[in-house]
């Protein structure tokens, strides 16, 4: 008899801003932190509440517009720390 040869379950997520469902490595983190804080979270491995996004100033622009990374982390997040968010994503582009 055959081994059966399973294959690795790749984690997805989805973007908050475009909806689409991509693998959890190709989508940047936006976390907020137990203390409160709204950080980028490269590694995916910070403790805190998540939001998934696509590595594209587009896509942020969109989630901002729809209030839904604030939806998805429970929190109203000042414009400052949107500019910041841009701004970084716009570095890694």
């Amino acid at each position: 008899m055959p081994a059966q040869i399973t294959q690795k379950k790749i984690p997805e997520r989805k973007c908050v801003g475009c909806g689409e469902k991509r693998a959890k490595k190709e989508l940047i983190r936006v976390l907020r932190t137990p203390e409160g804080k709204i950080v980028l979270d490269r590694t995916g491995k910070m403790s805190g509440r998540g939001a998934y996004i696509c590595p594209s100033v587009t896509c942020l622009k969109k989630a901002i517009k729809q209030r839904r990374i604030e939806t998805s982390l429970d929190v109203s997040i000042p414009a400052e720390i949107y500019e910041a968010l841009e701004k970084e994503l716009a570095g890694n582009e």
